[in-house]
């Protein structure tokens, strides 16, 4: 009889950073909707990742309004609705998947409430070690950001490429883990170019704050991951992993493999 998920501690996300700063090494974060394209592919898709070279591997739970998500994912997390994907069969995914990295739940506000009070706790049980909600700004709902912060999870935040110096050291005082910053402004997606704002961003991010710096938004190409690579703690890939999951699990692997290559090689 298979045992229980493993067992990842609360600053599992928080070490794992560690570690790479210490081995001098960026972060490769990729993102998959839970549910897509189906339930077995998606624990092929985070076992697959880890052995690819994951550090991490952002879990989008599905929500019927994503605002920030571009065509790619919103796709994805309509095709998994409709096949029944639920914040308790995230949870068993998780388990099955026996992931030994970091898994960070990556949602919006709503669906993790109506999990439940001990949606937290359920989903440390599980093998996750992180919470990023897309709607939840800081200061917008004191009460909950509180109840999150203190839960098991480690609890990462967005900052915008316009925020200001002052918000975003605010920003990091109400966070762990990381601090997530968005490349450019509008929804998720693959982009041609990086914007030419972006080292400047970092390095005032970087002033704001001690926590790792991670940059995702319009990341699809090893070229680009390099470059962000150059210039953050890590890089985060969501739309071109999930259109090439998609189209076949080995074809996401073959992918995440060329991005982790250019990582190491920035």
């Amino acid at each position: 009889m298979a045992s229980g998920p493993p067992t990842i501690s609360p600053d599992a996300v928080t070490r794992r950073f560690a570690e790479l700063r210490a081995a001098g090494r960026r972060a490769f974060v990729p993102y998959i909707t839970a549910g897509h394209p189906d339930e077995a592919r998606t624990v092929e898709l985070i076992s697959g990742l880890e052995a690819a070279g994951a550090d991490a591997i952002e879990l989008g739970l599905p929500f019927s309004d994503p605002m920030a998500d571009g065509p790619v994912i919103q796709a994805s997390s309509q095709l998994a609705l409709e096949r029944g994907m639920t914040f308790d069969r995230l949870l068993d995914l998780v388990s099955r998947a026996r992931a030994t990295i970091p898994l960070i739940l990556f949602s919006y506000v709503n669906p993790v409430l109506a999990a439940g009070d001990d949606a937290l706790a359920r989903a440390a049980d599980a093998g996750i070690s992180g919470l990023l909600l897309t709607d939840l700004p800081v200061g917008a709902d004191p009460a909950l950001e509180a109840h999150l912060a203190a839960g098991p999870l480690a609890f990462i935040r967005l900052v915008a490429p316009t925020t200001p110096a002052e918000r975003m050291r605010e920003i990091g005082q109400h966070g762990s883990g990381f601090v997530y910053l968005i490349s450019r402004l509008g929804v998720t997606g693959m982009r041609d170019d990086m914007s030419a704002e972006l080292p400047a961003t970092v390095q005032r991010l970087r002033e704001s704050t001690t926590l790792p710096v991670c940059v995702g938004f319009g990341v699809s190409r090893p070229e680009q991951a390099a470059a962000v690579a150059r210039i953050a703690d890590g890089v985060v890939v969501g739309s071109a992993i999930v259109r090439a999951a998609g189209e076949s699990v080995a074809e996401a692997l073959r992918l995440a493999a060329s991005l982790r290559d250019a990582i190491d090689k920035a």
